[in-house]
């Protein structure tokens, strides 16, 4: 067996008995523990991950240390409940687009599918790339009858805005979808999302229950104005968005933050909130 190591815990972490998060406990290792892998996905993680290979060294012969992070590991395929916790699916690779301010295609590469394998949260970087027939495979896997599943399906992973057709929001209807997520990185994807929230409103989906839209926020030459317009032009478009505030190789969770970067922050927690987002769009009535 396999013992996976985080340097921290998130909501997608795996929960079974054979994970850790941090450094060597007091307790004993499972006694069949035959290697210890290091899972590292964020590069602001890798200072903690270098000191977590030393430490875990002192208590078993091999210990393996990669991830997503590393842009010299090639991601290969998934496997279900390994790095992510159970009910987590990704069925492809990479991404055709070279968007400025995002590392996919540089560390996965090409976009390349998959095999398919069971769960309900999709996280692939943009699975409407995929082929046709990729893609139909991934929603019949979803859909309600042929996987008897309790929970009904998100696209946490995002679903490009210029791809969504009415075909596929007919597909995300079948399905029963329960979230999907789309994403405002560049300027030119302003109609694309405009678009994709016309015709998602007109099949029934809003940003009450189903619409959500990742918008990357404070990137070199980026303001908070500018920020603020587009976050306030997801909203009129039908979905609720989510900031993602922007952040280099070099950015470290722990440095304390000060100045512009100090500024960015505090913005962008007014902005991923749903119940904040709300009040800041739709101000509360005066109690007169």
């Amino acid at each position: 067996m396999i013992l996976r190591v985080f340097p921290r815990r998130t909501s997608a972490t795996p929960d079974d008995e054979y994970v850790r998060t941090g450094p060597p406990d007091m307790l004993p290792l499972p006694p069949d523990v035959e290697a210890v892998h290091i899972s590292v996905t964020f590069t602001w993680d890798i200072e903690d991950a270098l000191y977590l290979n030393q430490a875990w060294r002192r208590v078993h012969p091999k210990v393996l240390l990669g991830g997503p992070a590393f842009e010299d590991e090639r991601a290969g395929d998934f496997v279900p409940g390994r790095y992510l916790k159970r009910g987590y699916v990704i069925t492809s690779r990479g991404c055709p687009n070279s968007c400025p301010h995002c590392l996919v295609s540089r560390r996965e590469g090409p976009l390349r599918t998959l095999p398919i394998t069971e769960g309900w949260n999709v996280l692939d970087n943009n699975l409407l790339a995929c082929p046709p027939e990729h893609v139909e495979a991934v929603f019949r896997m979803l859909s309600w009858k042929s996987y008897e599943q309790h929970l009904r399906p998100l696209f946490s992973g995002g679903l490009e805005a210029s791809r969504i057709t009415s075909a596929i929001v007919e597909s995300l209807l079948e399905i029963k979808t329960e979230r999907l997520y789309t994403a405002f990185d560049r300027p030119d994807q302003k109609e694309a999302i405009a678009a994709a929230g016309r015709i998602l409103k007109y099949a029934g989906f809003s940003r009450a229950h189903h619409l959500y839209c990742y918008v990357l926020i404070g990137y070199p030459g980026d303001t908070i104005p500018a920020a603020e317009e587009r976050l306030r032009f997801v909203w009129n478009s039908g979905f609720c968005p989510y900031a993602m505030l922007y952040r280099d190789e070099h950015w470290h969770r722990q440095k304390p933050l000060i100045g512009a970067a100090l500024e960015w922050s505090r913005f962008q927690r007014q902005w991923v909130r749903p119940a904040i987002v709300r009040r800041k769009v739709i101000p509360e009535p005066l109690n007169l």
